[in-house]
């Protein structure tokens, strides 16, 4: 078996989080928490996924403090997201949005995120800057503190890691 790199130690953010949460089924493991399941059935009978498989990825998201398990009734465990896990909140609906672009012709998503207090979807992330402008990849750059900008894109401007 070939051994995985670690970020652990990477000084850029985006390689940290993967480490953490970096792989498909712990991210559908984050999704299925936000929609309610609990329990490693829940998740298992949700996701179709190996029960090896499965075990390996919740022992890593409570190890990297993703969630936390807690006692239920017997000799059973729950899965709860954290505050680190509920903060991904923004990330899992972000690949949500980009899914429904990308991944599907116009309208042929079945699922959809409304707004529970008003019965509507919810808007569009978009980034934005301190002062409330919009935000493209083009208006950004990633610096080391106090540093030179990190990679060079596309018309010698500095673009994002």
């Amino acid at each position: 078996m070939v051994k995985r790199t670690s970020f652990e130690s990477n000084d850029c953010p985006v390689a940290r989080s993967l480490e953490a949460i970096g792989d498909w089924w712990s991210l559908l493991i984050v999704r299925d928490a936000f929609l309610g399941a609990r329990r490693f059935g829940d998740f298992q009978k949700g996701l179709g996924v190996a029960k090896n498989i499965l075990a390996a990825r919740l022992r890593a998201l409570v190890a990297h403090g993703v969630l936390e398990m807690r006692p239920a009734e017997g000799a059973r465990q729950d899965y709860i997201l954290t505050e680190k896990g509920r903060a991904l909140f923004t990330v899992i609906v972000a690949l949500r949005q980009w899914g429904e672009e990308h991944c599907f012709g116009a309208d042929n998503c079945q699922i959809e995120l409304l707004d529970r207090e008003q019965g509507r979807p919810v808007a569009r992330l978009e980034m934005r800057a301190e002062d409330g402008r919009r935000l493209e990849p083009a208006d950004t750059v990633v610096k080391r503190r106090g540093g030179e900008p990190l990679l060079r894109g596309e018309g010698g401007r500095a673009t994002t890691g």
